[in-house]
């Protein structure tokens, strides 16, 4: 019997997830990068039908009423894209919090270039960070693979080896979800079997309201207290 939302030990209530992030000083969210940073996924029964964004920024709203929220990613972009296209219009919001996900379009290629896509990643942040906005950002998990390439894997890994390198420089709160328990669900893939369904976007969510609770030192983070 698959979980539902309310019975998912990986996810936090929206009362929980509020009493974490009590206090939390961040006004304006943004989020920038390809689908992953989008939140893009299929519905799951059981589970509201909502991206990690904009389920953060719903629990980022309880804390704070008036907070700004920004999602300028879209499904396909590469770190090209991003660079070019999303790192300007984000920070012109002048977000206090930025999420950055990005480099799977990259690796996605025939031959993908990891030197470059490393490259633009560090600019990505790097300008990120000058902002003097808090970072986060997801490893990419091992559930999808995609068959034409039998170096899927080895990919992922190189991808994330970048991501983790980046988050360590820049102080930024990272989800590493390679070796999350939710990536052995038989549920957690959209119908195209790249993307998380919301069972895996409500998780990717609570792991973030987790991350950004240790960052302020909220108490009880391995808890899952009573709504």
């Amino acid at each position: 019997m698959h979980p539902t939302e309310e019975s998912d030990p990986f996810c936090l209530s929206a009362a929980s997830a509020t009493r974490l992030l009590t206090g939390a000083p961040w006004r304006r969210f943004a989020s920038m990068g390809d689908s992953l940073a989008a939140g893009t996924g299929d519905p799951s029964p059981g589970y509201a039908n909502l991206g990690w964004p904009d389920r953060l920024a719903g629990i980022l709203r309880r804390v704070r009423p008036d907070l700004a929220y920004l999602n300028a990613a879209k499904i396909g972009a590469t770190t090209t894209k991003t660079l070019e296209k999303q790192v300007g219009p984000v920070l012109e919001f002048e977000p206090d919090l930025i999420h950055i996900s990005c480099g799977a379009n990259d690796i996605w290629r025939p031959d993908p270039d990891l030197a470059e896509i490393g490259r633009n990643l560090r600019r990505i942040f790097e300008r990120a960070a000058e902002s003097g906005a808090q970072l986060t950002t997801f490893t990419l998990g091992a559930a999808f693979v995609v068959p034409r390439f039998p170096d899927w894997h080895d990919r992922v890994r190189a991808l994330n080896d970048i991501t983790r390198e980046l988050a360590a420089t820049h102080a930024a709160v990272l989800v590493d979800m390679w070796r999350h328990p939710v990536n052995s669900r038989p549920n957690l893939l959209s119908a195209d079997r790249v993307h998380f369904s919301t069972s895996g976007q409500a998780v990717m969510a609570s792991e973030l309201v987790k991350g950004l609770a240790d960052l302020l030192g909220a108490p009880s983070r391995d808890e899952r207290p009573s709504a």
